[in-house]
């Protein structure tokens, strides 16, 4: 009884919520509940700046024991791109033991009910919120996201998506009523009636696959989306980026536990170096929902091989810019400029390809030739780039080896029109720092498109010359349809040309961004208003998030009687 008044004082404490939530993704607006500024945090029982370093430092050299069933060892191993051992260890599981205890608790969990769920996950983000400056500590060292967005994106912004998804959740689990009376008049005779109860039905267990740049980020829509509709859920974190998703982990365990529920609706499932266990896990008949962010490779063998699972996937596209006119030229530029500079071009929506006009664009300053746009832009990364410390905040770090390796390749490319250099941290000696690289190439030429028509994941991006804006559309529908792509932006100061353009991504299904010169980017997503992906090219079959990307983890099932 104690358990079910618990549930009842969640619904109490966080319905509010829940219904702004869902009054966001209905309106489109701007909305959050979670503070972006570091100082919000530090009364009514958050942590503060000094107390999350505190925790995140108190963590490092310890032993995360969840207290999960199957546990056989003891995993770890991650080192921060910033060039620190985080020394902590995580248990690894005997999934033949883990994963049927998972399934034990979902009977309690489906019989909850979509209202009951909601309110638990919204507590969990709660507790979550609260520890935002830790946790910003946990993705910064395993992602090499400068600290400010760490804290952002993995804190607030990640916290959004997650109520985001649990905001959907609800609405499809609503949208069938929970019984009904059916009258059939039968002229004149008695009229057949019958009691209809209507139940939402979980899958199974669900397998969120992180990925190391974005941990939480990532992880949270497909986390929340599939627990709020009644799925446990098992979290396999990339191996340099276990501890922000195994903090999580531990929180929704104790969250469960105090509600009543079996804390082993989620659990963590760590491995060993090179185990490779998402293969194996995504294949196993228990698993019967994947959320995968990360390579194209990997991405493709889920959908061709995880036939027993609803696999919902965000993987590789080539992100394309078009620069045909603006009335805003330095707007434009310093626009570019932060778009492409942000976290070393590190996330999957930063611009890689800029077509432009061989023969030159027009501005309100007069028209601009090619080599005049480029050298500009690169003159424009260059300013906001040229104070170190300015740059250690917004470049963070290089995440892993092949990020710096394509960063170098790069170069030999084509002709440089802007070199990357090294940058040093004060702060962190043996963190590796780039400054992007923008390499000119040639629309035409066979050579060229090999490399701009893949994907080259950092700061590196390709000032590609075409022989006119109509050939740009053409080459930016062919990019969306042969590689996918995340974003696509435009700048153009023509009515025709801003229909063309728009008309592209419409049929080509990719989110377009128009005349960004002011304080959005086109590699940043707000939740509750834009949808990050589509769903509709090949660089992601999922869009964060939408009705589709929560409404199949679920099945009504009816049960009928004659009334």
């Amino acid at each position: 009884m104690a358990a079910e008044l618990t549930a009842h004082q969640l619904i109490a404490q966080h319905r509010p919520t829940l219904d702004q939530a869902l009054e966001a993704i209905r309106t489109r607006a701007y909305w959050s509940p979670h503070p972006e500024h570091p100082k919000a945090y530090g009364e009514n029982g958050s942590l503060g700046m000094a107390e999350g370093k505190a925790a995140f430092d108190a963590v490092l050299g310890t032993r995360i024991d969840l207290g999960q069933p199957g546990t056989d060892d003891w995993v770890g191993g991650e080192v921060s791109p910033y060039g620190i051992e985080l020394g902590v260890t995580y248990p690894h599981a005997d999934v033949d033991v883990l994963l049927p205890a998972m399934r034990a608790g979902q009977r309690a969990w489906r019989d909850a009910g979509a209202e009951a769920r909601a309110a638990v996950c919204l507590e969990i983000l709660k507790r979550i919120s609260d520890r935002t400056h830790e946790f910003a500590h946990a993705v910064m060292h395993t992602s090499g996201q400068a600290f400010m967005m760490a804290f952002q994106a993995g804190g607030p912004h990640a916290q959004d998506r997650g109520l985001e998804a649990v905001a959907y959740a609800y609405v499809e689990q609503v949208r069938t009523p929970d019984s009904a009376e059916w009258v059939k008049p039968q002229g004149k005779r008695d009229p057949l009636t019958m009691t209809k109860r209507f139940t939402p039905v979980p899958r199974g267990i669900a397998l969120l696959i992180g990925c190391n740049t974005f941990p939480t980020w990532n992880g949270y829509p497909g986390l929340f989306a599939s627990l709020a509709t009644g799925n446990a859920v098992l979290v396999k974190p990339h191996p340099r980026a276990v501890l922000p998703l195994a903090l999580t982990v531990q929180v929704a365990r104790e969250v469960l536990a105090e509600t009543g529920f079996d804390p082993n609706l989620v659990a963590l499932a760590a491995e060993r170096a090179g185990e490779g266990i998402a293969k194996t896990l995504a294949v196993r008949p228990e698993i019967r929902i994947i959320d995968y962010t990360g390579s194209t490779a990997f991405g493709d063998w889920l959908e061709a091989n995880a036939r027993q699972a609803q696999v919902y996937t965000e993987k590789a596209g080539v992100n394309t810019v078009i620069v045909e006119s603006t009335d805003n030229y330095k707007g434009m530029l310093s626009n570019l400029a932060f778009s492409l500079s942000l976290y070393s071009g590190q996330m999957c929506t930063t611009p890689q390809n800029l077509l432009i006009p061989r023969d030159g664009i027009t501005t309100e300053e007069g028209p601009k030739s090619f080599d005049e746009v480029v050298a500009d832009l690169a003159k424009s990364v260059g300013g906001l780039l040229g104070d170190d410390a300015r740059a250690n905040a917004l470049l963070g770090a290089i995440v892993n080896p092949d990020v710096k390796a394509r960063l170098e390749a790069a170069s030999g490319l084509g002709e440089v029109a802007l070199p990357s250099r090294e940058i040093s941290n004060p702060e962190f000696p043996d963190a590796v720092v780039r400054t992007p690289v923008i390499v000119k190439l040639d629309g035409t030429k066979p050579d060229d498109e090999a490399a701009y028509m893949s994907e080259c994941f950092g700061p590196v991006s390709f000032a590609v010359a075409v022989d006119s804006a109509a050939d740009a559309v053409d080459l930016l529908r062919r990019t969306i349809r042969d590689k996918g792509a995340m974003t696509v932006g435009a700048y153009t100061s023509s009515e025709e040309f801003e229909q063309a353009v728009q008309e592209a991504c419409l049929e080509e299904c990719a989110q377009l961004s128009l005349n960004l010169t002011g304080g959005v980017y086109v590699n940043q997503t707000a939740a509750f208003s834009d949808f990050h992906g589509s769903g509709g090219n090949p660089a992601a079959n999922a869009a964060l998030s939408d009705g589709a990307f929560v409404a199949n983890r679920f099945r009504v099932v009816e049960v009928r009687r004659d009334a």
